[in-house]
């Protein structure tokens, strides 16, 4: 299996809003340990061949896949693909912001432009338009290329194709400081890539800011790796930690099944202001539900952290499963509004969509 399995109604949460944040959600009652120091920037390591030991749950073997084939749930039902121009799409201008603002622009699938600390941030950027063995996109990028500020960095959170795309990353400048999980530098260096620095899990680096360092965290997943027939978990996975000078902080899960990391991080990374957490490409459930949560448990996922406000994404950008296209929105919303936590911590942007956290 590959990650391959892989609004807001319409006119409502569109383009560019400027709403405060309400009280943040309850902090942990357990003292976080120490942060790691941060790691040299551009650090050439030595890791283990495999992080197989590093699962969670595992991976489907040959049983699985035949039956996954024999049922030929693998796309939406074919009546529902009517409710592919009714998915979110309202691309806007990126929002104006300051050195201490925090602002998200969302580009589609997992790709995200994040402003932090004075810096522009791409997490798991793909542009393209069809990624291997996957139908074409169903909405364009929510922002246009060649209307991205430069850009500052950019954070992949494992190896498969919809996370990391070869013709975007092309696109961008050789120099550009790339974090990336262990054991996947060596991809980015024969690409000459010159400032790749890869992590662990716990593991952190730092990037100068206008006011100060930019901190990013490689933090846990519920996943796996995969790019080829013969490098099943040869690189890590997990998701990112940023962190302004201000203490402004931004959880990017990359991709993930739901499961105890959760309330780890929250515990180690106290005050999260904003998580970004899947809610799609998650049926049938007896497959994808070790590797990609479902909007119920996405709901979860933001009460464990601990977060002040839940930011769907991995949905409305490739059909990459059998769940009808609209059902992640509206059952994240459902869920979401079971907790009774206030409407505006759901950030339910549409693709093109920007927020600036205030």
């Amino acid at each position: 299996m590959t990650d391959q399995a892989e609004p807001t109604e319409a006119g409502e949460g569109r383009g560019t809003s400027r709403l405060p944040l309400p009280a943040r959600a309850r902090p942990s009652l357990d003292a976080p340990p120490p942060l790691s120091a941060p790691r040299p920037l551009g650090e050439v390591r030595t890791w283990p061949r495999s992080f197989v030991h590093r699962l969670t749950s595992p991976l489907p073997g040959v049983r699985a896949l035949a039956r996954l084939a024999r049922e030929g749930r693998l796309r939406p039902p074919v009546d529902t693909l009517r409710q592919i121009p009714d998915l979110p799409f309202a691309p806007g201008p990126l929002p104006p912001t300051g050195p201490a603002q925090v602002a998200l622009t969302w580009a589609g699938h997992a790709s995200w432009v994040l402003r932090i600390g004075g810096l522009t941030v791409l997490t798991d950027p793909v542009w393209a338009r069809r990624i291997l063995g996957t139908p074409a996109r169903v909405t364009p990028p929510g922002v246009r290329w060649e209307d991205l500020p430069p850009v500052d960095a950019v954070v992949i959170s494992h190896n498969h194709y919809d996370h990391l795309d070869a013709p975007t990353l092309k696109r961008l400048p050789r120099a550009t400081p790339l974090f990336v999980p262990a054991g996947l530098a060596g991809w980015f260096r024969a690409r000459r890539f010159t400032r790749v620095t890869e992590l662990d899990w716990w593991e952190a680096a730092e990037l100068p800011g206008a006011g100060g360092p930019v901190r990013f965290d490689f933090v846990p997943a519920h996943h796996w790796s995969k790019r080829t027939l013969t490098d099943t978990c040869r690189s890590l996975w997990g998701g990112w930690v940023v962190t302004a000078p201000d203490g402004q902080r931004v959880y990017f899960a990359g991709d993930t099944g739901y499961g105890h990391w959760f309330r780890e991080i929250g515990r180690r990374y106290p005050g999260i202001d904003l998580a970004l957490l899947p809610i799609g490409a998650y049926d049938p459930r007896w497959m994808l539900r070790a590797v990609h949560t479902d909007p119920d448990e996405a709901v979860r996922a933001y009460q464990d952290l601990g977060a002040r406000a839940l930011v769907p994404m991995h949905w409305s950008t490739f059909l990459l499963s059998a769940e009808p296209p609209l059902e992640p929105l509206h059952r994240v919303r459902a869920a979401f509004e079971a907790t009774g936590r206030p409407r505006e911590e759901l950030w339910d942007l549409p693709v093109g969509g920007s927020r600036v956290l205030e």
